[in-house]
């Protein structure tokens, strides 16, 4: 598997590019001995140790990536630096872009979705359907269409997406609410997207962690910003610019 690489280091903090099907820490589901961001930070800067709210299982570990999502994620060395930077993510104090390649074109170039998500009960989907969920809380997601694409006969959009919440899938479920899922999502896609991007050879979800913005305390403004992985790069070199057409739009 691909190796993190690292896009910036302080004393108190490191900021990775994650690459996907990088699991960030092992859960019930992942064996500890799970190739995972956890494992390589440990054997890389093991000061992290005893660092964060639940350091026996996610050391250093702020905010997450899904497992799929390739990009910036940054990481305390201290603890000092953790609550730091939980506080500034609570506060919405860091800023989060990312790229995502959705199936077909928005009708509005730009727009905000305000839904609060919850937990399906039974499985690990979440849903903006609040009356059967659990743990609901609010979410608030912002999006700007970059780029109008086809893919063969396929109108795609590349979208830069910033979440102003953190919420467990949130870009992902609101793009799905939104009825423009992301590329080679195979929990939110629905089958017949995922069909789809099987036979367009979509490697995997559309989805990366382009850049953070935020600042310590007492320090400059840092903006840390993740080159494109190669295989979102090969999927964007395939596609071709799209007509302007309102028929393309969905």
């Amino acid at each position: 598997m691909e190796e993190p690489k690292i896009i910036l280091e302080e004393a108190d903090f490191v900021v990775l590019n994650k690459p996907a099907g990088m699991l960030v820490h092992a859960t019930t589901a992942f064996r500890k001995d799970e190739h995972t961001l956890t494992a390589w930070l440990m054997a890389r800067y093991p000061e992290i140790v005893g660092v964060g709210d639940v350091p026996d299982v996610r050391p250093g570990i702020v905010h997450r990536l899904d497992k799929d999502t390739s990009g910036c994620i940054v990481i305390a060395r201290n603890n000092v630096a953790f609550y730091e930077l939980k506080k500034m993510f609570q506060s919405r104090a860091i800023e989060k872009k990312y790229l995502a390649l959705v199936w077909g074109i928005p009708k509005e170039e730009e727009g905000v979705i305000i839904k609060p998500i919850g937990l399906n009960p039974g499985t690990t989907k979440h849903t903006t359907f609040i009356r059967r969920a659990k743990m609901v809380k609010d979410a608030e997601t912002h999006y700007r269409v970059l780029r109008r694409l086809v893919l063969g006969s396929e109108p795609l959009s590349l979208v830069e997406v910033i979440p102003k919440t953190g919420r467990t899938h949130q870009i992902r479920v609101h793009l799905n609410d939104l009825h423009h899922p992301i590329l080679g999502d195979v929990l939110y896609g629905g089958k017949t997207k995922q069909h789809l991007a099987e036979s367009l050879n979509i490697p995997r979800l559309m989805l990366h962690s382009a850049s953070l913005t935020f600042t310590m305390p007492g320090k400059k403004t840092i903006r840390a910003e993740a080159v494109l992985p190669s295989d979102f790069e090969v999927v964007l070199a395939r596609v071709e610019s799209a007509p302007l057409d309102s028929h393309l739009r969905n």
